[in-house]
């Protein structure tokens, strides 16, 4: 071969690398914008995940697979606790599979744990499935909607349902965590966003390293959804079914409209649940946590079902969500009524009368028409009927607003109609109490004295309370000593076992 002809396929060689590296790079660039990419080295990721990641190459698939099948022979079999190292080594071996993350926390946080009786040991493993999906499972898979999906329902089911009998422990233990973070009920978001002091980069540190938080996403999703108890599991829920929605407007390719449902519907539940319950409140002395309704979200749960509405097409979709919006106003309605937010009460009655001309008010009463009845006939109505209720929420939410009007009455001297709402408050939850005593300590009411002080605390905070001559009247009326206000101890927010 001649060296004129050696020298020119030397060139068209070198051409040809030149091109294939050119279109490989493309490749690689298209594989990596739709997702579909295996061999893009983890960030941050411990010595022995990158090493399996590169090392071991295509087998890994194959080892993952037979994992994966002994893994759910061990989940047939009740063997939880098998199955955690199995699940373990498919995480290091595919660490890009969702799935795989979303079953092992799910293990660790509902199989796991309720195998324990103490609260302590189920809190944390618990905890131990809430920490893989948001400090592993999300990071290496920040684009998996599921993943987003999974964590937001943990903290709104798990956390903040009452399904299990250590549920007020998780609540207290969440609420400690939140609270070296955030510091107040309602925190300084451009404060923890930009921090200038030492005390306010601690605590905006413990929200993004720690808690994997982002102040700015918190600010934006209490602005649209709240405002929020960030105390409170359902917050963090919404925190992060909102940021997977916005992951999902980033990615589109990545989006599955199932996904999507589930994220609407997680916020959508959390904010009912913020509204039945989402004001906590510390008892002073032994830093128990007591639960009262968040009002002050009232108007943004409403825009939340007429959202919902405009998103379903069919009229069967549409009647369902219009009957809950309707049930939600009836409830808003008694509870600021029962608090004494009686101008608002009025304004949502209207809306309701608007509304809903055409359905009854009081459930069994066809005579009980917007148009039929007053404000004030529906609140008695609607408290001889909760009086039936089993409604935990519910029913403590009625208690702590009349033992509220009570207590403003003695500031007003109608004693009279101080004490008949307080035994009206004693009869329903004697009432209740004796309802749910075979359903044990899970759905039973704090001590009734507990309830009373926590009222009692709120009105005489320093802060947030009533006017200084009206705790001064107050004080008087029961007879309590001038100091009081004075001596009162502060918060340890240390959670207690049940």
């Amino acid at each position: 071969m001649s060296k004129t002809k050696k020298a020119l396929l030397l060139a068209l060689a070198c051409l040809l690398i030149a091109g294939a590296y050119t279109t490989l790079w493309q490749v690689n660039a298209d594989r990596e914008r739709f997702g579909i990419t295996r061999i893009t080295p983890l960030q941050n990721a411990p010595p022995v995940l990158a090493f399996t990641t590169v090392a071991l190459g295509g087998f890994r698939g194959l080892i993952a697979n037979l994992l994966w099948i002994r893994a759910t022979e061990l989940q047939d079999q009740d063997k939880y606790f098998e199955m955690v190292q199995l699940a373990d080594w498919i995480t290091k071996l595919e660490p890009r599979f969702p799935h795989v993350w979303a079953v092992q926390a799910w293990n660790m946080t509902y199989n796991i744990s309720i195998k324990f009786k103490d609260f302590e040991d189920r809190w944390r493993w618990v905890y131990r499935g809430i920490e893989l999906l948001r400090d592993y499972g999300i990071q290496y898979n920040p684009t998996e909607l599921m993943l987003y999906k999974e964590l937001a329902w943990f903290f709104l089911h798990k956390l903040g349902q009452d399904l299990d009998d250590a549920h007020f422990y998780y609540k207290q233990r969440w609420a400690k965590i939140m609270e070296e973070a955030i510091k107040d009920p309602r925190p300084n978001f451009d404060e923890l966003i930009d921090p200038q002091t030492d005390e306010a980069r601690k605590r905006s540190r413990v929200l993004r390293e720690n808690l994997k938080m982002d102040p700015l996403v918190m600010k934006q999703s209490d602005q649209q959804f709240g405002p929020l108890e960030w105390r409170l599991p359902e917050a963090s829920a919404i925190y992060w079914a909102y940021l997977g929605l916005q992951i999902a407007t980033n990615y589109p390719h990545k989006v599955k409209r199932e996904d999507l449902i589930h994220l609407r519907r997680i916020i959508y539940q959390s904010m009912q649940l913020s509204f039945r319950r989402g004001k906590l409140i510390t008892d002073p002395v032994t830093g128990e946590f007591l639960y009262g309704p968040n009002l002050d979200i009232i108007p943004k749960v409403n825009e939340t079902y007429e959202t919902m509405v405009k998103e379903v097409e069919s009229d069967s979709d549409k009647w369902v969500i219009k009957r809950a919006q309707r049930n939600f106003l009836r409830d808003a309605i008694y509870f600021l009524y029962v608090h004494n937010r009686i101008s608002e009460a009025q304004q949502w009655f209207n809306y309701v009368a608007q509304m809903f001309p055409t359905n009854n008010m009081i459930s069994g009463d066809t005579n009980s028409l917007p148009s039929q009845i007053t404000l004030d006939q529906y609140a008695v109505a609607r408290i001889q009927e909760d009086i039936g209720e089993t409604s935990h929420d519910r029913v403590k939410a009625i208690i702590m607003g009349l033992l509220r009007d009570s207590f403003l009455d003695l500031i007003l001297g109608q004693h009279d109609r101080a004490e008949g709402l307080h035994r009206l408050a004693i009869q329903l939850y004697t009432r209740f109490q004796t309802a749910v005593e075979p359903a044990g300590e899970r759905v039973a009411l704090p001590p009734f004295d507990d309830l009373r002080q926590a009222v009692l605390n709120e009105l005489l905070d320093p802060e947030q309370g009533l006017l200084p001559e009206y705790k001064a009247r107050l004080i008087t009326e029961l007879g309590l000593p001038p100091n009081v206000l004075t001596n009162r101890p502060a918060p340890t927010n240390q959670p207690t076992s049940k």
